[in-house]
């Protein structure tokens, strides 16, 4: 019961501190109120909830559909890989990427062709089905896993490193780049309070662990259209 009251509490703070932050270069056209809060709070804002397997499959999450503009034949991880290049890709007939130059945080490694990168979705799609995504429409679905309305949503990695992560939570995988833990740990927080998804016990106990040796780490987020 106390538990439950304090997890209340938390959730209207959330509500409650406004925080004015630059629009990712990538997001919606949209107005919308941002949030920030010291990482343990956001994470004590976690609904808790076990979770749940049936039924998924990756099909249930159409991606990646043709993104912001569907006239210049650019797919969502397109423009992606688009916004997050250090150095600009040319953009070819069909919207094919060559050149460019990227930093994957994962790993801390440069990465300079596009093939070599994933789309990393920073809560995997299989976690977000176990963490409430079972229960929504399959618009939603969709709307989530091309989610250009964040720019912590999805994030371009090294192939590898996302492949290492695959659909693990932070109880099980963190980057292999141990000083930017308290990045990703706030990054995929953010997500699932963006999103309303629960977290299992034991996600939480990893995440309060991080958090812990993170004092001064804030979590910002927008609520999901």
């Amino acid at each position: 019961m106390i538990k439950n009251l304090r997890r209340a509490a938390v959730a209207a703070a959330l509500l409650l501190v406004p925080f004015a932050a630059p629009t990712p270069a990538h997001a919606y056209d949209r107005p919308a109120e941002t949030y920030t809060v010291p990482m343990t709070a956001a994470i004590e804002g976690l609904p808790l909830a076990a979770e749940v397997r049936d039924g998924y499959q990756r099909t249930s999450f159409r991606h990646w559909n043709t993104g912001q503009n569907p006239a210049d034949g650019c797919n969502t991880r397109a423009e992606v890989l688009i916004a997050e290049a250090l150095e600009p890709p040319e953009v070819l007939p069909g919207c094919k990427l060559s050149g460019g130059r990227w930093w994957s945080y994962y790993d801390a490694r440069w990465v300079t062709a596009a093939s070599a990168l994933d789309v990393d979705h920073m809560v995997p799609l299989a976690e977000a089905w176990d963490s409430g995504a079972s229960q929504w429409t399959a618009g939603r679905r969709e709307a989530y896993a091309n989610d250009l309305g964040a720019d912590t949503s999805l994030v371009a990695v090294s192939a590898a490193s996302n492949r290492s992560k695959a659909d693990q939570d932070p109880a099980q995988w963190l980057p292999p780049a141990v000083d930017v833990t308290c990045r990703y740990a706030a990054e995929w927080v953010a997500t699932k309070l963006r999103w309303e998804l629960t977290a299992d016990a034991v996600e939480l106990a990893a995440l309060t662990e991080v958090a812990e040796a993170c004092p001064a780490t804030t979590v910002t987020y927008e609520s999901a259209p």
